[in-house]
């Protein structure tokens, strides 16, 4: 999608922060973290929430969901870390890419 600000991303045309990417996924750090780690995880295809999912990107979200501890400890998460998905513009999402949110570390703020 051309005026998505997450495929933009994906594209290289804004830059960011980049902590991990493969041909599935990209991972960057978020440009107002929340805690000590704040990353966020991104399907490389659009997909506009976890409501637009369906059986179709099955392999796709186990791939992300057995991601995410791993790059929790390589970020040294290794007692805990939180996730977080935000769907919909009542859910809290801002942008309207799949995103996943990755939290921790000595500032994880209450929930």
């Amino acid at each position: 999608m051309s005026d998505c600000l997450f495929c933009k991303i994906i594209a290289g045309d804004i830059p960011a922060d980049i902590v991990y990417q493969d041909d599935k996924i990209l991972v960057f750090k978020d440009i107002a973290p929340k805690a000590d780690v704040h990353l966020l995880m991104i399907p490389k295809i659009h997909i506009e929430s976890l409501a637009q999912l369906n059986e179709s990107h099955n392999d796709l979200i186990a791939y992300m969901m057995l991601k995410l501890p791993e790059l929790a400890e390589d970020q040294g998460l290794s007692s805990g870390f939180r996730t977080i998905i935000n769907t919909g513009k009542d859910g809290g999402q801002e942008v309207f890419h799949l995103h996943t949110h990755l939290l921790g570390g000595n500032n994880l703020p209450g929930f």
